[in-house]
C-alpha cells in the first residue's frame, strides 16, 4: 500500500470512529432525557361521581398521564363501605404493580400506614389529610379552617341581610355526609367562627346525612332546618347535597359550597363557591414523584396565600346572586386572607 492510499484509509477509518463516537453520545443523550417508567394507582376512598375533589384528582392524574407516555395511571373507586377500604388497598399494593399511590381523604394516612408495614417499599401521597414522621407517606392538608372561615363570612352577611329568602334568626346550617376529625375541628368551627365575625349572636345547626349519597335524607334535614330558622347552608355531603339544592330551590334559602363552582347546582341560590386546586396540587406531586423530590416522612398547610384554596369571583352568577354591598365586603375580607391579615388560630386534628 503506498502512502497516499495509506492515509486516505487512515482518515476514513477515524471518521468513521468520530461518527460512531458521536452517535452514540447522541443515543446516551437522548436516553438520559427519556423520563422512567411510573405506575399510578388512585385510590378514590369512594367514588368520582358527585365529589369535585375525587373529580378533581382523578383529572389530574389523567392529565399528567397524557402529557408523559411513560406515567400510567389507574383509577380505582373504593365505594363508600369504609370497612372495606383497607382490605381492598392492601389486595392492589400487594400486586407490586404501582410505584406510588395517590389518595385524598383525612382517614386515609392511617390507613396507608397498616398497609405500608405489609409492604416496605411501597410509597403514598395523599392530600387532604395530615401525617408527619412516616418514611413512607407524603401527605398534604388544604386548610379547610380558612376556606370554612371565609364561607362562613359570607353566609354570615347573607343571614344578616335583607335578601329575600334571610329572616331574623341569625342562624346558619350546615350538612355533612359523614362525621370525621378534619370536618368536626377545622370545617364546622371555622364556618362558624366566620359567621359569627359579622354577628357574634349567629347559631349554627348542625346535621349529619349518615351516609354521601342519600339525597332524600339530605332534604329532609334541610327542610327540617328551614323551618327552624336556617337561611344559609354549607354542606359537604357528596351526592346527597342534591337534596338541599332541591329544598333551597323549593322553600328559598341560600347556599355557599366547598371547593368547587356549583351556581349551577341551584341557580340564584348558590351565591358563593370556594375553590379547591386539586388538579393543580396532583400535577405538581406527580412532576416530584417523577423526579424523584418527594420528601416523604413530611406533610405540608396549603391555603390562599400558597395558591391551592381561593373563591369563584369569576362565575356571572355570583355578580347577580349577592347585592354590591356585601360583594365588596366579602371581597376586601378575602384580599385581607390572602395577605395573611386575618388573625386565627388553626385548631389541632
Amino acid at each position: 500500500m503506498n502512502i497516499r492510499k495509506m492515509l486516505v484509509t487512515i482518515l476514513v477509518a477515524s471518521m468513521v470512529c468520530s461518527f460512531g463516537s458521536l452517535a452514540a453520545a447522541g443515543m446516551t443523550e437522548q436516553a438520559s432525557q427519556e423520563e422512567k417508567p411510573l405506575s399510578v394507582l388512585v385510590y378514590i376512598t369512594g367514588v368520582v361521581a358527585g365529589s369535585p375533589p375525587y373529580t378533581a384528582l382523578a383529572e389530574g392524574a389523567n392529565q399528567f398521564a397524557a402529557e408523559h407516555p411513560n406515567v400510567k395511571v389507574k383509577i380505582y373507586e373504593a365505594g363508600f363501605n369504609q370497612a372495606e377500604w383497607e382490605e381492598q388497598l392492601t389486595s392492589l399494593v400487594a400486586t407490586g404493580e404501582y410505584d406510588i399511590v395517590l389518595g385524598s381523604n383525612p382517614s386515609l394516612p392511617e390507613i396507608a400506614v397498616r398497609v405500608g408495614s405489609k409492604f416496605p417499599k411501597q410509597k403514598f401521597v395523599i392530600t387532604d389529610a395530615f401525617l408527619e414522621g412516616n418514611s413512607q407517606i407524603r401527605t398534604y392538608l388544604y386548610n379547610q379552617y380558612e376556606q370554612s372561615l371565609y364561607l362562613g363570612y359570607l353566609a354570615g352577611l347573607v343571614t344578616v341581610s335583607d335578601m329575600p329568602y334571610a329572616n331574623k334568626a341569625l342562624k346558619v346550617g350546615f350538612i355533612a355526609a359523614q362525621e370525621y376529625p378534619l370536618l368536626n375541628k377545622h370545617m364546622v368551627p371555622g364556618f362558624l367562627a366566620g359567621a359569627r365575625m359579622i354577628n357574634p349572636a349567629i347559631e349554627l345547626d348542625f346535621r349529619v346525612v349518615g351516609n354521601w349519597f342519600d339525597a332524600n335524607k339530605a332534604a329532609d334535614l334541610a327542610s327540617s332546618m328551614r323551618a327552624a330558622g336556617v337561611d344559609v347552608f354549607a354542606v359537604i355531603a357528596g351526592g346527597a347535597a342534591q337534596g338541599l339544592f332541591r329544598v333551597a330551590q323549593q322553600q328559598g334559602a341560600y347556599i355557599v359550597y366547598h371547593n368547587d363552582n356549583e351556581y349551577k347546582a341551584a341557580p340564584s341560590h348558590v351565591v358563593g363557591c370556594g375553590s379547591m386546586e386539586q388538579r393543580k396540587l396532583v400535577m405538581e406531586v406527580l412532576s416530584d414523584v417523577l423526579s424523584g423530590s418527594v420528601a416523604y416522612g413530611t406533610a405540608s398547610i396549603v391555603g390562599v396565600k400558597e395558591g391551592y384554596l381561593g373563591f369563584h369571583f369569576d362565575d356571572p352568577a355570583y355578580v347577580r346572586n349577592l347585592p354590591q354591598d356585601i360583594r365588596d365586603k366579602f371581597e376586601a375580607f378575602m384580599q385581607e386572607v390572602r395577605e395573611g391579615r386575618v388573625s386565627y388560630t388553626l385548631p389541632p386534628l
